[in-house]
């Protein structure tokens, strides 16, 4: 409705957020939704789908991160810009930032105390 009009503006920007989610799983996890509602405080829409997709898909089962990988990079098509958060580039975000290279898509960097730094 209109409060989500007024929150995002009429036409938000989607942005691909990545980051880690290996490891320390609920740690990443909780990054993950502090960095997706940094974005949507600066009235972009967050695309985060490794804290979506790891509900429902066995990120240890190869088939399934294979499938989650390729919706992952639908997701993406869809995006204008990739938001890296972190100092830690794990394999699949670097494959994501390959993917947004080619796409030339714009790139944005960011700590995870949310500043940007230019890369």
């Amino acid at each position: 409705g209109t409060e989500v009009a007024a929150a995002l503006g009429q036409n938000p920007a989607q942005v691909f957020k990545t980051s880690p989610y290996s490891g320390d799983t609920e740690r990443n996890v909780e990054n993950a939704r502090r960095y997706s509602r940094f974005a949507v405080d600066r009235h972009y829409l967050p695309i985060t789908p490794h804290i979506y997709f790891t509900q429902f898909m066995d990120d240890n089962v190869p088939e399934e991160r294979n499938t989650a990988i390729f919706m992952n990079w639908v997701l993406m098509s869809k995006c204008v810009e990739l938001w890296v958060f972190g100092e830690t580039i794990s394999s699949g975000m670097k494959a994501e930032i390959e993917r947004a290279k080619r796409k030339k898509m714009k790139i944005r960097y960011f700590t995870e105390e949310l500043e940007e730094v230019c890369k």
